[in-house]
């Protein structure tokens, strides 16, 4: 049984609680198995074979493979383990965020040295802010990758 959780109204937002913990244990358990050069070498050779011996959802390994960070993070992950992924990949947390975004590096960068989103618009779903789901993923790298 799920205790209330008010927080599920912050568009734009996955909390990682409790409950999101144990959906991705098995999910931040591979990451944090990035730290070890050989466990990196091993996953660059063959993504697909060393996914598979994780207990994970196909979801998961789906979010993995295609680098959709959103994706883990509904799955269970936590960005700070998924950060392990982008440093395998030689991407700074910088560059991972923004991909989350759909804005390029610099467009994120200038984002948050600006003050970040405004929270007009954004303070609960149904509002018309950029973090609304409607309004997502914004940015010059998205509009690049729908073409």
């Amino acid at each position: 049984m799920s205790l209330e959780k008010p927080y599920l109204d912050v568009p734009g937002t996955i909390i990682f609680d409790a409950e999101q913990s144990r959906k991705g244990y098995h999910l931040n358990q591979f990451c944090m198995s990035l730290m070890k050069a050989e466990n990196r070498k091993r996953f660059k050779a063959d993504e697909r074979i060393y996914l598979d011996e994780w207990p994970m959802t196909e979801e998961q390994k789906q979010g993995v493979l295609t680098r959709d960070l959103n994706r883990c993070m509904k799955a269970g992950g936590n960005i700070y383990f998924l950060a392990k992924i982008g440093a395998t990949d030689g991407l700074s947390f910088q560059q991972m965020a923004g991909s989350m975004t759909g804005m390029t590096e610099e467009e994120y960068r200038n984002m948050m040295i600006s003050g970040g989103r405004s929270v007009e618009g954004n303070r609960y779903i149904g509002e018309d802010g950029d973090a609304q789901a409607q309004n997502q993923p914004q940015g010059a790298a998205n509009k690049k990758a729908q073409k």
